[in-house]
């Protein structure tokens, strides 16, 4: 079709879909990724983040770095990150740190403006909210990781470097990224800058204090990073990554009724709290069923700020129509 000067191509639909994204994607988690694609927060990143790996790569080559060994090579070990060179050095920075901050802003522009209450008009739940922002906020931080393989793969093939300790570097940055993001996002819930920070400190310090006992508990009657480590890792990364998208969601209400606790005020006590009993259970199992803590948590943050629902066989209200008079 031409327009003046100008010729206007038009898609066939039978071919639209090859330029959108699929329709098993959740709605929120479609509308997050067409706009975070767009936002400098994850482009330039993504685009540096491929300059500084060349550079520290080589530089890694030239003076002949080696990482260090240790007995505790597992996930969620940062002392793996900080002694394996400039390489993980710049990925952590990024995939870890600025890009999973970065979630401070989702939630607000949702609350802000009011979007939130047209969104759970729709079939859309509090759950699926936050978690689109978060699967959106998280796959970037892992898309822009698996970018950096090929330069993991050099290290290994040239440098001599041991495949378990990249891969336990790997599993921290995956899992450290979803924790700190979902702790981002909930942070990001409310309105005021300060409380947020207060709020985002709060969260980080009862994940490193939530995280460290039953890890080194569990480490410490292993004697290694077994199969007993990874575990309460992996409960760990499950337990705080639902706490943070809790916290969220309880900021995600149409109306609190004067009588009603404040949800959100319950998720900042569970993050009080919380690492207390998980090292009370690391304790009282001696280091063996720090995991069973961990798992308490995830299943209290499912459960604390449940959505009323009346049961089925409950018929619904009758309209209240007013009646016109005769």
């Amino acid at each position: 079709m031409h327009c003046g000067n100008k010729s206007v191509r038009f898609i066939p639909l039978e071919n639209a879909w090859r330029n959108d994204l699929p329709d098993r994607f959740d709605p929120m988690t479609t509308k997050e990724l067409r706009q975070s694609l767009r936002r400098g927060s994850f482009i330039y990143p993504f685009l540096g983040i491929q300059i500084l790996a060349i550079l520290a790569m080589v530089g890694e080559f030239q003076t002949g770095h080696a990482s260090e060994s240790s007995e505790y090579t597992g996930m969620l070990n940062p002392e793996l990150l900080a002694t394996s060179g400039l390489f993980w050095m710049i990925v952590s920075a990024i995939c870890l740190v600025i890009m999973p901050l970065s979630g401070v802003i989702l939630m607000g522009q949702e609350l802000e403006e009011g979007n939130h209450e047209l969104l759970l008009l729709t079939k859309l739940d509090r759950w699926k909210i936050v978690i689109g922002k978060f699967l959106t906020l998280w796959g970037l931080c892992a898309l822009t990781f698996i970018s950096l393989m090929p330069y993991v793969l050099v290290r290994y093939m040239v440098g001599g470097i041991e495949w378990w300790h990249e891969a336990a570097c790997a599993g921290t940055i995956l899992g450290g990224s979803a924790m700190i993001g979902a702790g981002a996002i909930g942070a990001s819930a409310f309105k005021r800058i300060g409380v947020r920070i207060a709020v985002l400190a709060l969260y980080l310090v009862s994940m490193v204090a939530g995280c460290a006992a039953p890890l080194l508990g569990a480490g410490m009657q292993s004697g290694r990073c077994g199969f007993l480590y990874h575990f309460t890792a992996l409960c760990a990364v499950v337990a705080f990554t639902l706490a943070g998208l809790a916290l969220a969601r309880s900021r995600l209400r149409l109306s609190i009724l004067a009588y009603e606790v404040n949800p959100s005020g319950m998720i900042i006590g569970l993050l009080v709290f919380a690492p207390f009993v998980i090292g009370l259970v690391s304790a009282v199992t001696l280091g063996w069923g720090g995991a069973a803590g961990l798992i308490g948590l995830a299943v209290v943050s499912l459960r604390m700020d449940i959505t009323p629902r009346a049961p089925k066989w409950m018929p619904p209200p009758p309209p209240n129509v007013p009646q016109a008079e005769a």
